[in-house]
């Protein structure tokens, strides 16, 4: 593509990108009354953001651990790209973590005053360093550009860190399971809320483990759909037909498991939590935004059927239909991350409330879309400048 022409497509993300700083300098200096969160909605759409862009996020460590532990060689051709996925995500989500903070001044609190008892103080370290871990996992990729080959010391850097990818592959499975992980368990335990609360499977809650399972099913569907979509506008073929395919089974795979243990959880929930809590659990549905349509939509719609089409058809499907069952699959995730946080503090918890809803301002809104923006510019600069798809030359070839 000519670099006018590339400059002119970010043009637009570029402005996008700016208005979002505008917001963001906005809530760090004066503060969160710039959004219309409360002591109700503590947790309104820059949550839902992270916990959705982490789980999209995902396809860096699930894809690492396949390519470097099970030695699936031929999810190769897409461990670069999900690297940077992953990167963005991560990168973006920390970014976000940190205007919600609303005192950037004591943001270091957490590192140096941390609260042990605390599920979020575990997610903070573990994202922390596993954004480390993507960085050095994204510097052979930038130390493989032309120009910095002809370097020789950038040159044996980049064959040292290639070593060690394994060993990173592996840490950042660990970093990720947990935190992917104590994610799901913070609203499993918030009695005060039962539409979330959960019963322990030893000391977790069950959300604890859905969400590292949903992660997991979420990651592959994000690869395979941003690889389709970036082979359609730059008009090249980046992978071949069995990468497709292999990935289509994997992302149908995993969240057939999770509608599973989803549909079994929220059974047991539906007849025995919510029961023993004097309750109720029709009654979480009764409120007409979130009726019981949005359950079926996220188990049935979003999880079986676009499941069931990749494992089957993966093979045989056109890629239209492979690509909108793997879309499917990411939309179950983002439903998945928003019933988490909007519905949950929606919902009453006491026979005196009253159910809530609150509209985001619009430096939440801006400050969301930043995180895309930024997310599409660094992605768009480093498939144009690094080699993101070590596939694509040899298929330009035939």
């Amino acid at each position: 593509m000519p670099f006018g022409k590339f400059v002119s497509l970010m043009i637009p993300w570029t402005i996008l990108l700016l208005i979002g700083m505008y917001a963001i300098f906005l809530c760090l200096t004066k503060g969160l009354n710039q959004t219309n969160m409360d002591n109700r909605f503590a947790f309104g759409v820059w949550i839902f953001l992270d916990l959705s862009v982490i789980a999209l996020g995902a396809g860096a460590f699930f894809t690492g651990f396949l390519v470097y532990i099970m030695k699936r060689d031929e999810l190769r051709a897409v461990i670069n790209s999900a690297v940077v996925l992953g990167f963005i995500c991560y990168s973006g989500a920390i970014l976000i973590l940190m205007v919600d903070v609303g005192q950037p001044l004591r943001a270091w609190f957490t590192f140096w005053h941390p609260n042990i008892h605390s599920m979020l103080t575990e997610v903070t370290f573990c994202i922390t360093c596993y954004l480390a871990v993507l960085s050095v996992e994204y510097a052979p990729l930038v130390l493989k550009n032309k120009k910095l080959k002809e370097i020789p010391a950038f040159l044996a850097m980049e064959y040292e860190l290639h070593r060690i990818m394994p060993v990173l592959a592996g840490v950042g499975t660990f970093l990720s399971f947990f935190h992917q992980g104590s994610l799901g368990g913070l609203f499993g335990v918030l009695q005060a809320h039962p539409f979330a609360f959960r019963e322990g499977l030893a000391i977790w809650p069950t959300t604890f483990f859905l969400f590292i399972i949903s992660a997991a099913a979420a990651g592959p569907s994000f690869i395979l759909l941003t690889t389709w979509i970036v082979s359609r506008i730059s008009r090249k073929r980046l992978v071949s037909e069995s990468v497709y395919t292999l990935l289509a089974r994997i992302s149908g795979s995993i969240p057939l498991v999770y509608v599973l243990l989803k549909s079994i959880d929220t059974f047991t929930w539906l007849n025995r939590t919510v029961p023993q809590m004097g309750l109720s659990g029709m009654s979480f549905f009764l409120w007409a935004p979130f009726n019981i349509w949005i359950l079926f939509v996220e188990i049935i719609v979003f999880g079986l059927i676009p499941s069931l089409l990749l494992i089957f058809g993966g093979g045989r499907l056109r890629a239209g239909w492979l690509v909108a069952s793997a879309a499917l699959v990411c939309c179950g995730i983002l439903l998945n991350r928003f019933v988490m946080t909007i519905q949950t503090l929606s919902l009453p918890t006491m026979a005196f409330d009253r159910f809530m809803l609150y509209t985001p301002s619009w430096q939440e809104i801006s400050a969301f879309l930043f995180v895309v923006a930024y997310g599409v510019i660094i992605y768009s600069l480093s498939f144009r400048y690094l080699r993101l798809f070590p596939q694509e030359t040899e298929l330009d070839r035939n």
